[in-house]
């Protein structure tokens, strides 16, 4: 984006030079939240796709190809189309000075107006009041994920009229999604940003359930055990690994639940959650160039909460980490959680991004100038590897191991 702006006017003022294709959508689901928006747009897709809809999805950051960011009616668009589209945004955008983000969610507002679909599913990029996917006036359903402290420099930015406490002010934010008469599904939060998603939803008149007094999940050994006001479900685990991971699956069935505009049957549902896609999200890695038999781990994760996710899952496991972090990112925050678990940590450089040295990460982290030489410099012991730090070197992982999101 150009530097420090964030807000909708510039957004606004393209969509109306390109005749507002916004507005004459499918029916939409609007995911905001800090972690699992992405994994809940993912399962929101497996289950509408496994109703037979033809489904629409824009998610953000892109892996290894920018086509990612935009799947028309379950197909990745494809190259000249997306050149197409980009050539006819910038055409009227000149003198807006429109953001990458901005130009991208115009283009995908554009082609998703144009191609047949029964929905769309639309994940936040950056907080929610005021990210550029919020000119969305009248969606079937939003949703908060989990809440976590990332991107401070803008969603901490000091503000007139907005919460002090952190994590207050990054529910306030992400909380902006709300509409009038649009239900807003959620899950359960701490007082603070729990209250500030109430106040929200007030003001803006739209409908809350909010996990815990609306809905409740379980994870169990059988399954997810979901209820609410139209009764209880059984669903399966999800397929995706991470505990984490149950919750975003419930997070979308409670979406389908609470919305009258899309059909979604408890059979859809239960096939969505077990054929879930999201890759670089505590993703194992397959056997490939840069595996060769090894087993080896991936996860974009770059917060505290990630840090306490991945964790959890390695409990009790030794494990060998391999870590690029942006410059910007507190390097603290997610190998504090894991230290009680790492054999050994090896830093690399995230490509065409400033990052953090070795001993940012302490006395005993090592370095290598990259991915390949990391993997050959550690032992191979038995130990699990885990690439974490950045979705950018995420991709970067995928590219070279030749699991590229399809």
């Amino acid at each position: 984006m150009p530097e420090g702006r964030l807000g909708l006017d510039t957004i606004r003022a393209l969509l109306a030079r390109l005749d507002n294709p916004h507005t004459r959508l499918p029916p939409v689901f609007h995911v905001a939240g800090t972690n699992g928006k992405g994994s809940t747009c993912a399962f929101l897709r497996a289950m509408l796709e496994a109703e037979g809809l033809r489904v629409h999805v824009t998610t953000s950051p892109h892996l290894v190809r920018y086509n990612e960011r935009i799947r028309v009616a379950g197909e990745l668009i494809s190259d000249n189309r997306l050149a197409g589209l980009l050539q006819e945004v910038l055409e009227v955008a000149s003198d807006l000075d429109p953001s990458f983000f901005e130009v991208t969610i115009a283009a995908a507002f554009l082609e998703f107006a144009r191609v047949p679909a029964d929905v769309c599913v639309f994940e936040v990029g950056l907080g929610g009041r005021l990210d550029a996917t919020n000119v969305l006036a009248h969606p079937a359903a939003c949703a908060i994920a989990a809440l976590g402290i990332d991107h401070e420099r803008f969603l901490l930015a000091p503000e007139a009229g907005t919460p002090d406490e952190p994590l207050s002010r990054i529910a306030f934010e992400k909380a902006g999604i709300a509409k009038p008469g649009v239900p807003m599904v959620t899950l359960s939060y701490p007082e603070g940003p729990r209250l500030e998603i109430e106040r929200a939803a007030l003001a803006a008149g739209a409908p809350l359930a909010m996990r815990g007094r609306d809905w409740e999940a379980e994870a169990t050994d059988i399954g997810i055990e979901y209820q609410d006001k139209h009764g209880a479900l059984v669903l399966p685990l999800p397929t995706l690994e991470g505990a984490h991971q149950a919750e975003n699956a419930a997070l979308a069935v409670a979406m389908l639940r609470h919305q009258d505009q899309v059909a979604v049957s408890a059979e859809a549902m239960a096939s969505g959650i077990r054929a879930a896609i999201w890759p670089a999200r505590l993703q194992r890695l397959a056997d490939g160039p840069l595996t060769a038999g090894r087993e080896v781990w991936l996860d974009g994760g770059h917060n505290a909460s990630a840090g306490a996710m991945l964790a959890a899952h390695f409990a009790g496991r030794s494990i060998h980490l391999i870590i690029g972090m942006l410059a910007a990112k507190n390097p603290a925050s997610l190998v504090d959680p894991m230290r009680g678990s790492l054999a050994s940590v090896t830093t690399v450089r995230v490509p065409g991004h400033p990052s953090h040295p070795a001993e940012a990460f302490g006395d005993h982290a090592a370095s290598a100038p990259d991915v390949p030489s990391a993997l050959a410099a550690i032992s191979d012991d038995g130990r699990p590897v885990l690439i974490a730090g950045s979705l950018y070197l995420a991709g970067e992982v995928l590219r070279l191991n030749r699991e590229q999101p399809v």
